[in-house]
């Protein structure tokens, strides 16, 4: 797996801020590990930022740093926005829900790849710490 030029954590959203703090603490883990990196939290729904927002933000500021540096994303050579969906399984969410979202993505942003991973949960080193936790 090619290192992306940016990572979306997508979740569902809550109304309650708190909801957010472990999503916000994984970004902020990821910009520590990889501070060339860009990383923001999207939301499906029950607060703000959604996906949408959030892709058309990176992609502008990626533009602006890019072209900073002399360099251009093109078709070619797209910029890729790794989609992490914060998910314990493939539900509704991720399995319906997500690949509408990154439909209308990849109209909107054509010269953007879009690296969509399968939901975190599914992952067999977050099963095994789950079940670490569990034990105790």
């Amino acid at each position: 797996m090619t290192s992306p030029d940016a990572i979306i954590l997508f979740a569902h959203g809550s109304r309650d801020p708190l909801w957010r703090a472990p999503l916000e603490a994984v970004a902020d883990a990821i910009a520590a590990l990889q501070p060339s990196t860009p990383v923001r939290c999207a939301y499906l729904e029950l607060c703000a930022p959604d996906l949408s927002t959030v892709t058309t933000e990176i992609v502008a500021a990626c533009a602006t740093l890019y072209w900073a540096k002399g360099k251009n994303h093109t078709q070619n050579n797209p910029l890729c926005i790794r989609i992490v969906p914060m998910f314990l399984g493939m539900g509704k969410h991720a399995r319906e829900d997500l690949p509408e979202l990154v439909t209308a993505l990849r109209t909107a942003h054509p010269s953007v790849h879009f690296d969509v991973v399968a939901p975190i949960g599914e992952d067999a080193r977050v099963t095994a710490l789950l079940a670490q936790i569990a034990l105790g």
